[in-house]
């Protein structure tokens, strides 16, 4: 029960950063990248700006960024499928980071993750350059038809 108890603050704790992210604690005026989706074409920015009402005042402005893919496929692996006509973005997926860290709490080592869904698997609206995309083609080789493996990202798909 108290290690539980534990990992709920360690995860709320992870949580309330992730809420003030995007804060330039040093710098002043510069804009902080807080979401960079290469797969959904997306980009989240913050920064400090003078308020309208009140120049004295510094408020938190946020810029979405969306690249809407022209003729991105329903299956990205699939050339031949039909054209994407729907794009739906929700923050608190964009958001996510799967990744889970360490944290320590009362001595004791926990692994916390921020997000509790990362089981889903991710729509992807084009090609994240860091996932290897294959499909297979057909070849005629020799008067026969044979199905080719073929690599659609060949840079994530290859070592250097």
């Amino acid at each position: 029960m108290k290690n539980s108890l534990l990992l709920c603050v360690a995860l709320a704790v992870s949580l309330g950063f992730v809420l003030v992210a995007g804060y330039p604690w040093e710098s002043e005026n510069e804009e902080n990248v807080l979401v960079n989706n290469k797969c959904q074409c997306v980009t989240v920015t913050s920064k400090f700006v003078p308020s309208k009402e009140n120049p004295d005042e510094e408020i938190l402005e946020r810029n979405i960024r969306i690249l809407v893919p022209l003729r991105a496929r329903e299956n990205i692996s699939d050339p031949l499928s039909p054209l994407r006509t729907t794009f739906v973005y929700r923050m608190t997926q964009l958001c996510q980071k799967c990744n889970p860290v360490e944290i320590e709490l009362g001595g004791q080592k926990y692994k916390a993750q921020q997000s509790t869904s990362c089981d889903e698997p991710e729509t992807c609206y084009t090609y994240n350059r860091d996932t290897c995309y294959t499909t297979t083609f057909p070849l005629r080789y020799h008067g026969e038809i044979k199905q080719v493996p073929a690599v659609l990202t060949p840079e994530s798909c290859f070592a250097d």
